[in-house]
């Protein structure tokens, strides 16, 4: 390899090094700044914590937890909890996050 043709190659590799570093960078951000909402929803009382929410969606929803997000929308927080049922059926679920309503449901996958 000449050393042109090395020079680009290590020039490309750190460009997209740092490319990538810089988008995980604004992601952990974004993680840190979306804590510190849900934290402050929490201790002001606008919506149940997560282990509450869990515990009925485990209750009353059979089947592996495999994603929680926690939204805030115009009509106020929503926790979305995906789950996996038995037999390979994905639900959706949307919570009221204030006081654990079960807002709606959607299924995808094998019945």
């Amino acid at each position: 390899m000449s050393d042109t043709s090395t020079y680009k190659s290590l020039m490309a590799l750190s460009a997209a090094l740092a490319l990538t570093l810089f988008g995980a960078g604004a992601s952990l951000a974004s993680d840190a700044h979306d804590h510190d909402r849900a934290r402050q929803a929490l201790e002001a009382g606008e919506i149940l914590p997560l282990r509450t929410i869990l515990e009925r969606v485990e209750r009353d929803h059979p089947g592996q937890i495999m994603e929680v997000e926690l939204e805030r929308k115009d009509t106020g927080w929503i926790y979305e909890v995906k789950l996996l049922k038995t037999g390979g059926v994905l639900v959706k679920l949307k919570i009221n996050a204030r006081n654990g309503t079960v807002l709606g449901s959607k299924e995808k996958g094998p019945r």
